[in-house]
């Protein structure tokens, strides 16, 4: 059971620096920061200082200090318990921080848009050298074996499918949408996903017959699409939520006939097929596999065949620095996930497969326009949130999420890409 997990046993709520209440019982590490001695917390505060003092940020300090060039507000309630927790854990410090109350941003995004702007930078070079000091390695309980790979899905999507209902679209998508303009607009955001999903199938030519592998169900509106052009879908997944939704979408679409739905690791799936789509799902495969899931794709297609994929990147320095951290998404959100760069797909699709990238299109802008319209809805039914369980804490969780996110995309730190895969050969 991770900390994402929405009822747990409930405890005493503890006050934080704040004043806010959080579980013990479901955040032990929110509502007992690490101890960090009062030089670490000092040197901490200089260090955060010294780097907030260049940035264009305010940054006011509940003593009336203030530091930064101007921009964003950034509120620190606590800085006691706001430099400890940084001096002691690094970046997951800052938004078990923010989940405590002990900081605040007016505009959240802002404020975090100029920090991943200024990510590579942010800490002098010489003390980069010494990350190692704060910074954790990953678990190793969150590698992507096949059982550690169902227990990470497990802890994000099977969180309540009534939770992500609240906040996505009416396809239920769960991944960069495409518009047509901006500012986008809440009355086009389900034809954004489908025009994201439409442009995802043309790339894999699918159409009436066509044997579709999905890797990566998310609540089956791809499913769903590919099944009313008359192809033949099997659509593979570890979430039993997304799994049951999925499949009650179909029968009510009238489409049960063209899909199944199989709750199966990827590794497992032994088929041939024309075409492979899988849409943000190998965020969650892990570094050390990525090889094969390539050679999965690879495996199953057909001569002839196509693979379309749409993943997230980010820059392959800033990946590499990543690589072995253990960050606060993947503590709090995303277990066993990395995301990759472009360098990383490319190598290994050419190092261990006989794929060709034929075409790649970025469209980073769009990635961080979803995450704006999720989470303005996420803010907007937070008492619907509440109705279901989830309790401040993890509100404020996801908000950061969200929020941490699209500043990400904003910042161009992160970018999406959709991928066009071929294979050699004469196609049945």
């Amino acid at each position: 059971m991770t900390a994402t997990h929405p009822r747990p046993a409930a405890t005493t709520p503890v006050p934080t620096g704040r004043g806010t209440p959080v579980d013990a019982g479901r955040w032990p590490d929110v509502a007992a920061p690490p101890h960090a001695s009062w030089a670490r917390r000092a040197t901490t505060a200089a260090v955060v200082r010294r780097a907030l003092h260049r940035l264009p940020l305010r940054v006011r300090f509940a003593d009336g200090d203030t530091v930064g060039l101007g921009g964003p507000l950034v509120e620190v309630h606590d800085p006691d318990a706001f430099h400890g927790r940084i001096g002691a854990q690094g970046l997951i410090g800052f938004g078990e921080s923010y989940m405590a109350g002990e900081w605040d941003a007016p505009d959240l995004v802002g404020a975090l848009t100029v920090l991943a702007a200024h990510a590579a930078d942010l800490v002098p070079s010489p003390l980069q050298r010494l990350r190692g000091l704060w910074h954790q390695r990953r678990p190793a309980d969150r590698r992507n074996t096949p059982e550690g790979a169902r227990d990470n899905i497990s802890s994000h999507y099977d969180l309540s499918n009534d939770l992500f209902a609240l906040f996505l679209d009416d396809t239920l998508s769960y991944s960069s949408a495409v518009f047509p303009a901006f500012p986008a607009r809440r009355a086009s955001f389900a034809a954004a996903q489908q025009r994201k999903i439409d442009r995802l199938l043309d790339l894999a030519e699918v159409g009436d017959g066509t044997r579709l592998l999905e890797i990566g169900t998310g609540w089956g509106e791809l499913a769903l699409r590919a099944a009313g052009r008359g192809a033949h879908v099997t659509s593979l997944t570890l979430s039993r939520e997304q799994r049951d939704r999925a499949l009650a979408r179909a029968r009510e679409a009238g489409l049960a006939d063209r899909v199944r739905v199989e709750l199966r690791d990827y590794r497992e799936e032994q088929g041939t097929y024309d075409a492979v789509v899988s849409v943000e799902m190998i965020e969650a495969v892990g570094a050390e596999f990525w090889p094969v899931y390539f050679r999965t794709l690879d495996e199953r297609l057909a001569p002839g065949g196509r693979v379309a994929l749409q993943a997230i990147t980010m820059p392959h320095d800033r990946m590499l620095a990543a690589r072995d951290t253990y960050t606060w998404i993947q503590k709090y959100v995303f277990p066993g996930g990395l995301i990759p760069s472009t360098d990383a797909i490319e190598a290994t699709v050419r190092d261990h497969t006989g794929l060709r990238v034929a075409h790649r299109y970025d469209f980073g802008a769009h990635y961080a326009e979803t995450l704006r319209l999720w989470r303005e809805r996420f803010t907007e039914r937070a008492a619907e949130v509440d109705a279901l369980g989830f309790d401040e804490t993890f509100r404020r969780l996801w908000t950061f999420y969200l929020a941490y996110s699209e500043a990400g995309f904003r910042a161009a730190y992160l970018d999406v890409q959709q991928y066009l895969f071929t294979k050699e050969g004469t196609a049945r």
